[in-house]
């Protein structure tokens, strides 16, 4: 049920959270490209509606309308638009007027926003990708050589004195709402339009229409567009082949824009990376792994030579359908390369994604040893003549020393790390 907005209407706003002025950097550089300038103002003014407090006192809608200049629909639009995208939930109680409850809640961080599925496609139908980009660099990391610094930092337990805290205490955490992606499919029409012979009435179970309502999103499908792939992914029992519905609705895709959603080109999100300071080639080859989106990393791989589609299609399905991180999509595509003779074999490289993913594998530091102890039980049968043939990468081992790694490898690594310093 839709509820318009009357200048009587009251409403309340509860704080669910704590908002900086880093969230408030994030409003404008993320949020507002996707929501608009109304939007963000409404936001910002409810935060101020709180004063000091975590909930304000009743107010009027008369009031955001005569703070903002704008009209009772234009507050409904953009508030709505604020829902969408997770900054705010909406509660309402019926009585003479209507009265609402907005909670608050923070803009997502940088590296979630831009390593978010659903969020950095919108973002980045929104901007553009020329603008995308230009956002992207301005928040990149800035890297320190520091290695002819000693560190000398305090603990904790060097400087105070431990002292037992009796009372516990609920103190406020930051609070992110989730982003929910309403379905624009309708499935009234599909089964309308699919005849029952072909079309089994259990196909369209929960499971299929997620798959179906994200592919519609991130592929933007109508429901038009989704029957036809619909009818295209149909097996003999009716069923559909999801396999071949991700394919069809891909190769739509790449048909009319020419590219592939931007999954590809996103690195490792900050908070799965690794501490820096060591200066060893394993760990040069960690930062390497997270910090290069697994598009970059074919691409210098193949000495510069862009990923073919064949290459992408697997890296986007290591990424979408099994949920890998980039940074142990890379240390795979690696791993792989060296064992098959600088081939990427798609039913090797699944093989191994798909147990890496049981295995609840998110860095490449957990990639890298798991590979490391799996390449050692298979080998672990065969001649010392056969082990010391087999090319297996030198992250390897954890305790490696310069003099064990070969010049032309630590040449190689080299000139890659100044690329992507």
């Amino acid at each position: 049920m839709g509820y318009n907005i009357l200048p009587a209407d009251r409403y309340k706003v509860i704080s669910k959270t704590i908002l900086s002025d880093i969230d408030k950097k994030n409003l404008m550089g993320f949020y507002m490209p996707i929501v608009g300038p109304i939007a963000i103002s409404i936001y910002l003014t409810l935060w101020e509606d709180l004063g000091n407090d975590d909930e304000s006192p009743f107010l009027l809608h008369h009031h955001l309308m005569s703070i903002l200049k704008c009209s009772s629909k234009s507050i409904k639009e953009a508030r709505d638009a604020l829902e969408a995208v997770g900054l705010i939930r909406t509660y309402v109680k019926e009585e003479n007027v209507l009265i609402y409850i907005y909670e608050l809640y923070s803009p997502l961080s940088a590296t979630e926003l831009f390593n978010h599925p659903i969020f950095s496609v919108v973002l980045y139908n929104n901007m553009g990708s020329e603008e995308y980009e230009k956002l992207a660099q301005s928040y990149q990391k800035k890297k320190y050589d520091l290695s002819e610094y000693t560190e000398i930092t305090k603990q904790l337990d060097d400087v105070y004195e431990p002292r037992n805290i009796k009372e516990v205490f609920d103190i406020k955490e930051r609070q992110n709402a989730d982003v929910i992606l309403t379905s624009q499919i309708d499935y009234d029409l599909i089964v309308s339009s699919v005849p029952k012979k072909i079309l089994n009435e259990k196909a369209l179970n929960k499971k299929t229409k997620e798959l179906i309502d994200n592919l519609s999103f991130i592929y933007n499908a109508d429901t038009l567009k989704m029957i036809e792939f619909i009818r295209k992914s149909l097996n003999e029992y009716g069923m559909i082949d999801k396999t071949l519905l991700k394919e069809t609705a891909r190769k739509n895709y790449e048909l009319s824009s020419g590219s592939l959603p931007t999954i590809v080109y996103r690195s490792q999100p900050e908070y799965l990376k690794k501490a820096g300071g060591d200066t060893s080639i394993r760990s040069k080859a960690i930062a390497l792994f997270e910090n290069t989106s697994p598009y970059d990393y074919l691409k210098m791989k193949n000495k510069g030579v862009n990923p073919t589609v064949k290459e992408l299609e697997l890296v986007e399905y290591l990424l979408l359908d099994l949920e890998l991180t980039p940074a142990v999509v890379n240390v795979l595509l690696d791993y792989s390369l060296r064992k098959n003779n600088n081939r990427l074999t798609k039913g090797y490289v699944e093989t191994i994604a798909a147990q890496w993913r049981k295995a609840g594998i998110k860095t490449a530091t957990e990639a890298m040893d798991f590979a490391a102890k799996e390449n050692k039980r298979m080998t672990k049968g065969s001649s010392a003549k056969t082990k010391k043939e087999v090319d297996v990468p030198s992250w390897f081992n954890k305790d490696i020393a310069k003099e064990e790694v070969s010049e032309e490898e630590k040449s190689e690594l080299e000139n890659i790390l100044k690329e992507f310093n």
